[in-house]
């Protein structure tokens, strides 16, 4: 279908809570209508600046990933172009999260400082807005454990990136099979 969008499920795991002072330490994502067609990458930490809770979260290791991880710039490149191979030239990748707010933020700063561009552009959808506004719940119903009761997918989150953006994937297809409108 030209034009139409793809829906791509994305998570992150960072060292704190917004972009420029924290790292983006991993990205996970996949398509949603094929979760198999993922991508998992692991970034060098882009600062010395470390919250405990962050780490102990994502139970990532920022020592062994400046070791190990993907310089930013070239994690970033390979991120682009696996959206570039996955997606048609005429499909739009539509990013899609779990409190896409923060997630997006993370991606949109690191793909314009280390490309100069976001292959997303402004197009993000907010899983827990679009449960809110689909199934007719308040702003406090929107807690993933409640989208799983409502819902009851065969996976569960993690915090591994990879992992939790297929979770996304599988909710957000839930949803789009119980909306009450056209």
């Amino acid at each position: 279908m030209a034009n139409s969008p793809l829906y791509v499920s994305v998570d992150v795991e960072t060292s704190g809570p917004i972009p420029g002072e924290f790292s983006l330490l991993s990205i996970g994502a996949c398509l949603v209508a094929d979760p198999a067609t993922s991508i998992y990458l692991e970034l060098c930490p882009s600062g010395a600046k470390h919250d405990p809770e962050s780490l102990a979260v994502s139970g990532l290791d920022v020592d062994k990933l400046a070791r190990d991880g993907l310089d930013p710039p070239q994690a970033m490149q390979k991120f682009e172009e696996w959206l570039r191979l996955s997606c048609l030239p005429s499909r739009n990748p539509i990013f899609v999260g779990l409190n896409a707010p923060f997630d997006w933020s993370f991606i949109n700063y690191y793909f314009y400082k280390y490309l100069g561009r976001n292959p997303f552009g402004f197009s993000a959808i907010d899983m827990k807005a679009y449960f809110m506004g689909s199934m007719g719940c308040s702003w406090s119903e929107t807690k993933s454990s409640n989208m799983v009761k409502v819902l009851n997918p065969r996976s569960a989150p993690n915090h591994n990136a990879l992992e939790d953006a297929r979770f996304q994937a599988e909710i957000f297809t839930l949803m789009l099979s119980h909306r009450t409108y056209g």
